[in-house]
């Protein structure tokens, strides 16, 4: 079990990974902040708190702005094997 200083310090990490993987991504895409946002029908400033790695964005803005960047999120659990086979299951 993770303690809750364990738990903080991993969705810390994440949230570094995630500023940090926009701003290369958008740097190697060869486009300003206003360019993305322009893309990603969002604001300039949202892309600066992002890349500043502000934990507090919306999840749909942030899912825009990873979509206009050709960047895909893959969820990973220890159930979800067993999670998928429900859903299959589900579908019969």
């Amino acid at each position: 079990m993770i303690d809750k200083n364990q738990q903080f310090y991993h969705v810390y990490n994440k949230f570094t990974m995630l500023k940090e993987l926009v701003h290369f991504h958008r740097k190697q895409a060869g486009l300003s902040r206003r360019q993305l946002a322009e893309i990603a029908g969002v604001s300039e400033t949202v892309i600066y708190f992002l890349e500043k790695g502000k934990e507090t964005l919306q999840w749909n803005i942030v899912a825009a702005i990873l979509h206009a960047l050709n960047i895909t999120i893959t969820f990973q659990s220890p159930l979800m094997r067993e999670y998928e086979k429900s859903k299959s299951a589900d579908q019969l």
